[in-house]
């Protein structure tokens, strides 16, 4: 019977490694459930408490989740190396892909002429003590940031490998293992893994239009949440922008949980219109992380980081004793991209570009009785009655979405649509197939 399960085991560690390894390999299907702890314990002739410990280390290193009467499942994303068949990646080429989250690759600036004049100017090698992060650099961030009205004048600023590479620091640099964290609700999916994959627990924070809910909010950090991440602009997957009235009520709460990390997250940047109402600094521990890997190409992984002086400082020797530092190639391509009038002028039509899209998107399914949400962004997220019968219904009608499920804790469903492959002209069959895939299906009955 174990090999049913292609389980093996005498204690709790073997146990949890082979259910690992079968999720490297691929055979679990994400969200498959495992045996009940008794099933599986009779068949490996182990007692119940030592699955029980198996599938609480599995939980902590978020390879599992548990899901009340529904038992212990497959996360959709364990935080382990996939083989290429375990990815499951099955978009058909006669399908067109909007579940990505990526940028429109079309554009993108070339990052050619800026690595060439690089290139020409790069200067003698570097030693490891002079690989650092670049004081030109820090210092062209901090008069952008400034330019945008978020509060650096006397924050630390440091470079890192990317925007969740600056959450994972910070929270490992303030949290421990068992702590909560306050996520947005829906919210950025890796976040959500990463927060599983640390063995911390994410409370839910509801949110519109305008930003995360204060009611919501306050009973997260009521109930103990320890850190707060928000997005302050194009929050993926629902787009929404912190207002100013928002980000003052915001402000005041947080004033009454000094203790509490506040993480901004504004990974954007320069391909969102509207300027960033930034909350903090309004804790004693806060961060401002700023990425260019959407404007600039995913490739290009570097994220400008500011906040107060110990938890960069944190950040910066955590990183000393791991990666080192940011690549100075990346740090001057940064530079360049930043002074390049052509670049900037690029960057701001795609900014333009998504705008039009994703307005244009929103008014054809608001036409059809359908309320999606996407003020900011490349994303749009339209509330639907079932997640698998308009996963499955869009893609019967030409079109791969991402599901709800991946960005939500317990949020009401919804699926998430990239606009960057579309143009206008796609928009209204588009609307017409999400339209139709957004209301129950024959024979569901909504309770």
């Amino acid at each position: 019977m174990a090999e049913q399960y292609q389980v093996k085991g005498e204690t709790a560690a073997e146990i949890s490694a082979s259910i690992e390894a079968g999720v490297v390999r691929g055979d679990w299907i994400f969200g498959a459930a495992l045996p009940p702890v008794r099933v599986l314990a009779g068949a490996l002739h182990v007692s119940p408490a030592t699955v029980a410990k198996a599938y609480q280390d599995l939980r902590h290193r978020g390879v599992v989740e548990t899901e009340g009467r529904r038992g212990t499942r497959i996360r959709a994303r364990p935080p382990v190396e996939l083989s290429r068949s375990a990815l499951r990646l099955d978009v058909p080429e006669d399908v067109l892909d909007l579940s990505s989250g990526e940028p429109d690759l079309r554009l993108l600036p070339p990052l050619g002429p800026a690595l060439r004049a690089v290139a020409e100017h790069i200067g003698p090698p570097q030693g490891y003590t002079s690989a650092v992060t670049m004081p030109e650099l820090v210092e062209a961030a901090r008069v952008r940031l400034l330019d945008q009205g978020v509060p650096v004048e006397g924050a630390a600023i440091a470079v890192t490998a990317g925007t969740l590479d600056s959450i994972e620091r910070l929270l490992i640099a303030h949290l421990r293992p068992g702590d909560a964290v306050a996520v947005e609700d829906p919210g950025w999916a890796n976040l959500l893994d990463l927060i599983a994959a640390l063995g911390m627990r994410p409370l839910p924070v509801a949110v519109d239009d305008e930003g995360p809910d204060p009611a919501s909010l306050a009973a997260a950090l009521s109930a103990g949440a320890r850190a707060v991440v928000i997005t302050v602009r194009a929050q993926n997957p629902t787009g929404a922008v912190v207002s100013a009235a928002r980000a003052t009520v915001l402000r005041e709460l947080l004033a009454e949980h000094p203790e509490t990390l506040l993480v901004e997250d504004d990974h954007a940047a320069e391909l969102a219109v509207e300027p960033p109402q930034v909350i903090g600094p309004v804790t004693r521990w806060w961060a401002f992380v700023r990425s260019a890997s959407k404007p600039f190409g995913p490739d290009l992984r570097i994220a400008v980081l500011a906040g107060d002086e110990t938890s960069v400082a944190r950040v910066v020797g955590r990183m000393r004793i791991g990666m080192g530092w940011v690549s100075t190639l990346s740090q001057r391509l940064l530079l360049r991209l930043w002074r390049d009038p052509e670049v900037t002028a690029l960057v701001a039509g795609a900014a333009r570009s998504y705008e039009v899209r994703r307005a244009v998107l929103i008014d054809l399914l608001r036409a059809r009785g359908i309320v999606a949400s996407g003020a900011s962004g490349i994303n749009v997220w339209v509330p639907v009655a079932d997640e698998t019968h308009a996963v499955a219904a869009l893609r019967d009608g030409g079109y791969a979405v991402a599901p709800g499920a991946r960005f939500r804790v317990s949020a009401p469903p919804g699926v998430r649509i990239t606009v960057s492959p579309l143009d206008e002209a796609d928009l209204p069959e588009l609307a017409r197939a999400v339209a139709a895939a957004a209301r129950p299906a024959v024979g569901i009955v909504m309770r």
